[in-house]
């Protein structure tokens, strides 16, 4: 990625969840950070792979706090590639059983970050991950 260009992310929760606290939180360390955010809130996936095509984003980060990570993220992913951004940085965060990791690193999570994360770790790794192929899974 150019030096110049702002990394552009797209911070969303699929669903109707209601917990907000972490997406604002997370949202805020990215902006602090010279990224671009783009704060969808409550989207459906559909509105989530539109919303990243419109915005030509690099990131979108979902924050899940419902018992179904894996389907709404398995859904996601779906749609991402369904709009032709299948190769967007995928990162998730939220309350996620130690069981479900290595499910979605194989569905195609770049980033999976876990309730207490400190920020900078999320940060550093958008910083590091964006712009690189993503590994074949």
């Amino acid at each position: 990625m150019a030096k110049d260009k702002r990394i552009r992310v797209l911070m969303a929760k699929p669903g109707m969840d209601g917990h907000w606290r972490g997406l604002v939180i997370v949202t805020q360390a990215l902006r602090d950070a010279g990224m671009e955010v783009i704060h969808g809130g409550n989207m459906s996936v559909q509105q989530i792979a539109q919303t990243a095509v419109q915005e030509d984003v690099d990131v979108v980060g979902l924050s899940i706090m419902t018992g179904n990570v894996v389907g709404m993220t398995e859904s996601t992913l779906k749609e991402l590639k369904k709009a032709g951004k299948g190769d967007v940085l995928l990162i998730i965060g939220g309350v996620i059983s130690e069981d479900d990791i290595p499910t979605l690193e194989k569905l195609g999570v770049d980033g999976i970050f876990t309730s207490g994360t400190p920020l900078h770790e999320i940060v550093e790794f958008v910083q590091e991950h964006v712009g690189k192929p993503k590994a074949k899974k």
